[in-house]
């Protein structure tokens, strides 16, 4: 990571308390950044942004994205230098309860972030965060490319594909210096969202509970959630300078790192807490894609951006610092930590 570059740069994020957005937000201030986040309040107590007191030393702005006027007052106020775009509504389940809910957040907050960064002289960089579900999934067994159809069966995966739209039509409409980056399902300490495998694994080891599963055998792209950000950071480096690099970008793990849930299950419980219990949930109804790949060549060739973490690392990772926070440790430098290992090329275990 080039630090002298990031040193006192004016980044903008939006998501700021969420997951991704909270790692993203204690990276760029390990590398010197100035960060302003705008996000909703943090998804769920615990929560990583609060836990690993990500709120110190950055202006963080409690405030919805589809909230138009303060939006653009607070951008035209910050004038960024560097936009990472994260907030959304991320849920496939919860899309399909509050499906207006979700396409508002996803696509018109979408919306309302690009026309408030259009006229903004001081933006050089923006990457638009969406998903590997933005494609149209056709469980094919091979992995998505980014010139492969968008798509979307359900609520939210729709939404995503029409924010990649969105963004399109803003990056030729405009010229706006924007990119979209779909990366797969990440995993990592500080998750506490319902409706997650790992943050439901380590709640029922936790609680000694039985976990019910419903889909064992779907196939996704795992990855640490220190590996897509890595990808996030370097794309917004090379956008800065170059428009080339305006374009869609996938960050999935490699080929070792496309497992079944069952698979995730059968490693926690037999490397790391073997008193997890499961059980299958015959009675689900809803859809979700059974398999899901993603062909990273493109961000690997032009990039020059790799995984760096096996998947059973990640797991380790994501176990290591769950059980630090249960001992009541600093937490700031626990993530911290596991940041400067990741960018120093240690395995972390």
């Amino acid at each position: 990571m080039d630090k002298l570059f990031w040193n006192g740069k004016k980044v903008f994020i939006t998501g700021h308390t969420g997951f991704k957005g909270s790692w993203l937000t204690s990276w760029l201030k390990h590398l010197g950044a100035y960060v302003c986040g705008y996000s909703l309040e943090p998804p769920s107590n615990p929560n990583n942004f609060t836990v690993s007191s990500v709120n110190d030393n950055m202006q963080s702005v409690i405030g919805d994205i589809r909230d138009r006027e303060y939006l653009f007052e607070i951008v035209n106020i910050f004038k960024p230098d560097i936009v990472f775009h994260l907030a959304a509504q991320p849920l496939v389940r919860e899309s399909y309860l509050n499906p207006l809910y979700t396409y508002e957040v996803n696509v018109i907050g979408t919306l309302n972030l690009l026309d408030s960064l259009r006229n903004i002289q001081s933006v050089k960089s923006i990457v638009n965060v969406t998903t590997d579900k933005c494609y149209e999934n056709k469980e094919w067994d091979w992995p998505y490319r980014e010139n492969d159809a968008l798509g979307g069966h359900d609520p939210y995966s729709s939404s995503k594909g029409c924010s990649e739209l969105l963004t399109s039509a803003f990056r030729r409409s405009y010229n706006l210096p924007v990119a979209t980056a779909r990366a797969g399902n990440v995993i990592g300490g500080g998750d506490w969202a319902n409706d997650r495998l790992l943050p439901d694994i380590l709640k029922a080891v936790q609680n000694n509970e039985h976990l019910t599963i419903r889909y064992p055998d779907a196939v996704r792209p795992w990855q640490h959630v220190l590996e897509p950000l890595a990808g996030y950071i370097k794309l917004a480096r090379l956008l800065y300078d170059d428009k080339k690099y305006a374009d869609s970008w996938n960050f999935g793990p490699n080929e070792d790192g496309c497992k079944s849930v069952r698979y995730i299950l059968d490693f926690m419980q037999s490397k790391l807490y073997p008193n997890l219990q499961w059980n299958i949930d015959d009675s689900e109804t809803l859809h979700e894609a059974t398999l899901l790949k993603l062909d990273i060549s493109k961000s690997q060739n032009k990039l020059n951006w790799r995984p760096q973490w096996s998947l059973q690392q990640a797991l380790e990772a994501t176990a290591e610092w769950h059980n630090y926070w249960l001992q009541n440790k600093d937490m700031e430098i626990i993530t911290v930590n596991q940041i400067k290992k990741y960018m120093n090329g240690e395995k972390n275990v």
